[in-house]
């Protein structure tokens, strides 16, 4: 159990400075060397210098200021961390580097959460669509939603499609590109958005209900946005980003673009080296849950306890949590499940998460004697019968 060592977590002093931008790190070593790393983390994350450099009073204005301190944990503590709200330059990006810029390249210190003040919260508008829109988008509201995934890379285009006209017979809500799928030679992106989307469209005329399909779009940032326009003139139904390989703040320029307006999934490529070290990094609930969250995903994929990711049952109810929780005006984020996720999880992920999430099916439905669609039309039964 947490025990307090000096101080109560979350507890502000009064000075009427102005707004402060809090973040909570945990520290590995005994009591001593984590306070010292607290104070470091203080000085790397602002000046960067020494105290005995800094010029008179600027400490004050500046350096980050240790608010409280409390042990986690055998060898582990938190601290929480407050700068001036001043010290934010734009949004994405200067967030990151203040929280965890020049920190991140020590051992022993990972960040754990953050929380913004309302003035600067309103920078960020967050999901366009969120859970309920994407209900709503969909059709469904009384189970959680189901995605296929187009895959494995190498096939062309009009293979890709005659799949996703399967899947989307199977009865799935979403459909979208494997994250290899980029621009390749063998499957071009052009080609394949338009066959693809024609093919769920079709599929979903037939059966009556909407499928939305998420092309995968990262790249270089001019050739992203070129991407996700051809993306809305296909008729694709969101877009597929890896922020890990664009940055955050690209995909918030996308987010906010209104010449493609459509919902975002962010997919966790390259993010998981931030994640994977339980001492270091960034915790999953802030590099898969409110990071993409503020850079407006309306969906976080990330990988599911069990399935042979560093991820714990903890990480991924911490995950959802940050993405479902009331946060001011930012809209919810659904979770997912994923990870070579089979029909037998499905009780037991159903039971862990309710209703609000989505689960994403593992490659192994492309095997079943039965055929895809029929494959994939008992999965989503499973899920009806068992979390709807």
């Amino acid at each position: 159990m947490a025990q307090d060592v000096g101080g109560s977590i979350g507890r502000m002093s009064e000075s009427g400075e102005g707004p402060r931008i809090v973040a909570r790190y945990q520290l590995t070593g005994r009591e001593a060397e984590a306070r010292a790393a607290a104070d470091r983390v203080c000085f790397d994350q602002t000046v960067e210098a020494a105290e005995e450099s800094l010029p008179p009073g600027l400490r004050a204005e500046v350096v980050g200021r240790i608010e409280a301190f409390r042990l986690l944990s055998p060898a582990r503590y938190e601290a929480a961390i407050s700068y001036p709200g001043r010290l934010l330059g734009g949004r994405c990006a200067g967030l990151l580097n203040l929280l965890f810029g020049t920190s991140s390249l020590r051992a022993g210190v990972r960040l754990l959460s953050f929380e913004l003040p309302d003035e600067l919260l309103l920078r960020w508008r967050g999901p366009r669509l969120g859970i309920r829109g994407l209900r709503d988008a969909t059709g469904v509201h009384d189970r959680p939603l189901v995605c296929a995934v187009l895959k494995p890379l190498g096939r062309s285009p009009r293979d890709l499609a005659e799949l996703a006209a399967q899947f989307t017979r199977g009865g799935v809500d979403l459909i979208k590109d494997d994250q290899g799928l980029m621009d390749q030679s063998f499957c071009p992106f052009d080609e394949r958005i338009a066959r693809c989307a024609e093919a769920v469209a079709q599929g979903a005329a037939e059966r009556g209900r909407p499928c939305l399909y998420f092309p995968h779009v990262s790249g270089e940032p001019e050739e992203m946005r070129r991407r996700a326009r051809r993306a809305v003139v296909a008729g694709a139904g969101g877009l597929l980003v890896a922020p890990g390989l664009t940055g955050f703040g690209a995909l918030q320029e996308l987010a906010d673009d209104e010449a493609c307006a459509l919902p975002i999934a962010s997919h966790p490529s390259l993010l998981g080296t931030y994640g994977v070290d339980p001492d270091s990094g960034v915790a999953p609930a802030v590099l898969y849950g409110r990071l993409p969250r503020l850079a407006g995903a309306d969906i976080s994929i990330y990988p599911t306890f069990g399935t042979g990711y560093a991820m714990t049952r903890s990480d991924c109810t911490a995950v959802a949590e940050a993405c479902r929780a009331p946060w001011r005006q930012i809209t919810a984020t659904l979770p997912t499940a994923a990870g070579r996720i089979a029909v037998e999880h499905v009780a037991e992920l159903g039971a862990l998460y309710g209703r609000d999430v989505l689960f994403i099916l593992g490659s192994r439905i492309q095997q079943d004697p039965a055929g895809v669609a029929a494959a994939t039309g008992r999965f989503v039964r499973e899920i009806e019968r068992a979390v709807g």
